[in-house]
């Protein structure tokens, strides 16, 4: 389930249309990400949570973990080389850019954000993120965060 989970959520980041440029597309795999989990909250669990006793993922299965974020380590990396993202290392940024996702998804799902705020908490945060990066994001009407 744990190589699994992850081989969906490739899946699902991959499916993400490029069409609105690099900080719109990595919005869209944002928002892609929190989909993904609050759909498939029984993976999402096996994934991140080790509610499984006993069970720690092997370097292979790490490895296949790793792969899910591919598609947003190449986002951040059209961000830099736009100029809209300072330079430095894609993939620690791109995984700094997912920890804050993770956070917030995960306290959505744990019920600590009530359904009615937690999207628009969600995209404030994120907006704030690209924001530390130095990325000119939209929330979801549209407007430069």
């Amino acid at each position: 389930m744990y190589r699994e989970g992850f081989a969906r959520l490739r899946r699902a980041q991959e499916s993400v249309p490029d069409s609105t440029g690099p900080p719109a597309h990595l919005n869209a795999l944002g928002t892609a990400y929190r989909e993904h989990a609050l759909s498939e909250p029984a993976y999402y669990e096996v994934m991140f949570d080790q509610s499984v006793p006993g069970f720690r993922p092997s370097a292979d299965a790490l490895a296949v973990a790793e792969t899910a974020f591919d598609t947003s380590t190449a986002t951040v990396t059209a961000c830099m080389e736009a100029g809209i993202f300072r330079s430095g290392d894609a993939r620690e940024l791109a995984k700094m850019w997912w920890a804050a996702a993770h956070g917030a998804v995960s306290l959505e799902l744990a019920g600590h954000f009530a359904p009615e705020e937690a999207g628009p908490r969600y995209h404030a945060l994120m907006a704030a993120t690209g924001s530390a990066f130095g990325a000119r994001t939209t929330d979801d009407g549209g407007r430069t965060a």
